[in-house]
């Protein structure tokens, strides 16, 4: 393997066939192209690559000339999409520099250059380019090197690369925690100047980061836990920092609570990114709450954190609802009707990612997962017998109640919430003609119209 920009030496990379016939294409046309980005830095990296990027002397239209099927992607920046002869999407960008910039945003023009395209790239380890015929690695910066020896530090001077763009500050925090990589005293000593600067970035940029951050499968916890010591957590997520003063819960040991949420973050499975975001958010505010009650208080400040963030209405809703009843999880002792209440109040469908969560906290917390699997267990054995769990699941509802003398009004809430009461006790009262007589026994239903 070699790094150095000039040198022949072969480097072969696992690129899917389209790329060579892409880049063919373009250079038998006379545009240099080279495969770039996070493609070439994880296949250099021992990672399997997801989606190849390009790079080429080619402009857009060139671009579009040359292949029949193309899509513009981002026309003004140079990016043209072309299927590739397998089915795939490989995007193509124009060579670029950047001529200005407001920490938000740059403005670039192109190059024919593929160094200056280089140079404008935020890390060493993105700015590795490799060529998919003559299988050569550009490579100016040592970017390499920085993989192998484990550390991550920007192009040039890293003060300039993050005034260029904030969000690479937060880029390097899931860099490091992604490829186990230490992050140099230059790049580091400027990440927490600029860390006061985050909160001008957009909010949707700002929530793209975190969802990257948590979905991350190796590293997420090392990533947050440089959110906090840089200062980044404080400037964006107040709610959170304020959990780094505040102590653990009850059996946690050493530590403070916030290295209890990054334990329960860890123990969630990647791909469950709402339930991670809840493990995240489970104390925001800096208080942990007592077991037996909802979090009224960690429901809000989560659901702050997500509409700052823009978050769709039902992330909001589901992560929101995750919170606020995790302490409500019934414990190893629970029998069948306090599982059923429970399930009743925090609906069937929230019930999966709610036992998830309750396992993480335990697990985190130093517990044997037993406790929430034997919960876990009985919850779903309960669920596949399908039990009455809402007033919508009641064999009668306001027609059998008008049927019944009773005037249409709010009491047809009460009085069916009431049935459902005695159903969640014993699922076989739910029966059309048991309900009936049921209704007749109630107080809340009157005796003014009743046969």
């Amino acid at each position: 393997m070699t790094t150095a920009a000039d040198s022949p030496a072969p480097v072969r990379l696992p690129a899917p066939g389209a790329v060579r016939w892409i880049a063919r294409t373009l250079e038998e046309a006379g545009y240099e192209t080279w495969a770039v980005g996070g493609a070439v830095r994880d296949a250099l990296a021992g990672i399997t690559p997801g989606d190849w990027d390009l790079a080429t002397a080619a402009k857009p239209g060139q671009v579009r000339r040359l292949f029949s099927r193309t899509v513009p992607i981002g026309i003004e920046h140079g990016t043209v999409g072309v299927l590739g002869r397998d089915g795939r999407m490989y995007e193509l960008t124009t060579f670029r520099h950047d001529v200005e910039t407001d920490g938000r945003h740059a403005r670039v023009v192109f190059s024919r250059e593929l160094d200056e395209d280089l140079a404008r790239r935020d890390f060493t380890v993105n700015a590795i380019a490799w060529h998919p015929l003559r299988e050569e690695v550009r490579d100016p910066y040592d970017g390499y090197e920085d993989l192998r020896n484990g550390r991550l530090r920007t192009v040039g001077h890293a003060a300039e690369r993050f005034a260029e763009d904030r969000l690479r500050i937060l880029r390097a925090f899931r860099f490091a925690g992604r490829f186990d990589l230490r992050i140099d005293a230059e790049t580091w000593e400027a990440a927490v100047a600029g860390a006061e600067a985050l909160p001008a970035l957009s909010a949707e940029r700002i929530r793209e980061e975190l969802v990257k951050v948590l979905s991350l499968r190796r590293g997420a916890t090392v990533s947050l836990d440089l959110y906090a010591r840089s200062g980044a957590l404080a400037v964006l997520y107040p709610e959170l920092a304020a959990c780094g003063d505040a102590p653990p819960p009850a059996g946690y040991g050493e530590g403070i609570l916030w290295d209890f949420l990054l334990d329960a973050v860890r123990v969630v499975a990647p791909d469950r990114l709402r339930v991670r975001m809840a493990a995240l958010m489970q104390a925001a505010g800096g208080v942990m709450p007592e077991p037996g009650s909802p979090a009224v208080a960690a429901g809000g400040a989560a659901r702050q954190i997500l509409s700052r963030l823009k978050s769709s209405n039902i992330e909001r809703d589901v992560v929101t609802h995750l919170v606020v009843h995790l302490p409500t999880v019934p414990g190893d002792d629970a029998d069948e009707v306090e599982i059923r209440r429970w399930l009743s109040m925090v609906g069937p469908e929230h019930a999966p990612d709610l036992l998830r969560l309750a396992g993480a906290r335990d697990r985190a917390l130093g517990r044997t997962p037993a406790r929430s699997a034997a919960v876990a267990s009985r919850a779903r054995a309960i669920l596949r017998q399908r039990p009455p769990l809402s007033i919508g699941d009641l064999a009668i509802g306001g027609e059998d109640l008008k049927a019944l003398g009773i005037r249409p009004g709010p009491r047809y809430r009460t009085i069916l919430g009431a049935l459902l009461d005695r159903v969640l006790e014993d699922p076989e009262l739910n029966r059309a003609e048991r309900l009936r007589e049921l209704v007749r026994e109630l107080p809340e239903a009157g005796r003014e119209s009743m046969p």
